[in-house]
């Protein structure tokens, strides 16, 4: 009987836990901006404050083609990105302040590996797995339309 007891205890804790982590998932709003590059416009999640940097596009099982997140880190610095809790693969345009891509990269769902930006940035701009090269956009394009 305490055997069940502790269980179900552990259970109910596990339960309580797991429901307020969902909601704190599902708590984090994001607006949606504009980019544009080369001619194409999209329009993509914005993550601007610490708590949707750090949110960002972990647990989704899906991403429809033609979206993605654009992170501003809020001040020029090097940018380091993984993919804790990311289950799609991903591309990364690190993007410096004036608009010019300067890396573009592929991140691998759940790999905790380190992505860094070649140089300092203030944003990255993240997509769908060959995203990028599917739309022709390279290092050296500059994106229009930067918050």
């Amino acid at each position: 009987m305490r055997l069940f007891i502790t269980v179900m205890f552990y259970l109910q804790i596990s339960v309580f836990t797991t429901g307020l982590f969902a909601q704190s998932i599902d708590a984090v709003k994001f607006d949606q901006v504009s980019l544009s590059v080369n001619a194409k416009t999209i329009k993509v999640e914005y993550a601007q404050s610490f708590e949707q940097r750090a949110q960002g596009l972990m647990h989704r099982e899906f991403m429809c083609e033609q979206c993605g997140m654009l992170f501003n880190f809020k001040q020029v610095k090097q940018a380091n990105m993984w993919m804790k809790n990311t289950l799609i693969p991903l591309d990364v345009a690190f993007i410096r302040k004036d608009g010019v891509i300067t890396d573009i990269k592929v991140m691998k769902a759940h790999d905790l590996t380190t992505v860094s930006s070649s140089e300092k940035v203030l944003y990255a701009w993240e997509m769908n797995v060959g995203w990028f090269k599917e739309n022709g956009i390279i290092v050296g394009d500059t994106v229009q339309s930067l918050p």
